[in-house]
């Protein structure tokens, strides 16, 4: 639950805002097909035990489903969304699936450093339809980043790993 917890600075200060919180995430790679192992559904739980409140979850992100869950809520409640990637016009940055995603929030806040350097329609689309900020884990590492190329301290070493070490070298 550790992405879940960084988040969670974010999460409560929208809160304290009385704002209605849509979260839109992804888990895995499954390549664009429902796939119950990659469901978001069991992050319900665990997001509704840190934040002490209840957690709805809509079974789909975009459609029919999305939109009744997102019209229920009040300020204050929070919303999850079944992941992205069942879809495959996320992975794809299809315009017409970011508008979608879009057209259930008035507002987009990016939380995830580990996913906005990718080229997908949560990441690309939803920013350029709505007016967009950055949350406090992505702010907190980008300014780390920032002072790690401006002014390192030496020696100074960086090691990049994960999944395609290939997509990290540029």
């Amino acid at each position: 639950d550790s992405r879940v917890r960084a988040s969670l600075p974010t999460l409560r200060y929208l809160l304290s805002q009385n704002a209605k919180i849509i979260l839109v995430a992804h888990l895995g790679r499954p390549k664009g097909q429902v796939n119950p192992k990659y469901s978001l559904k069991p992050v319900v739980d665990v997001l509704a035990s840190l934040l002490g409140k209840p957690v709805a979850f809509a079974d789909d992100c975009v459609g029919p489903k999305a939109k009744e869950a997102v019209d229920q809520l009040k300020p204050g409640d929070v919303l999850l969304l079944e992941n992205l990637r069942f879809h495959p016009e996320e992975e794809k940055n299809d315009a017409i699936f970011g508008k979608s995603l879009a057209s259930l929030a008035e507002v987009f806040v990016q939380d995830a450093f580990g996913a906005v350097h990718r080229a997908h329609a949560s990441t690309s689309q939803v920013p350029a339809n709505l007016p967009s900020a950055a949350g406090d884990l992505l702010e907190k590492e980008l300014k780390f980043l920032s002072n790690l190329k401006s002014s390192p301290v030496r020696p100074y070493m960086a090691i990049l790993g994960g999944a395609k070490v290939a997509d990290k070298i540029g």
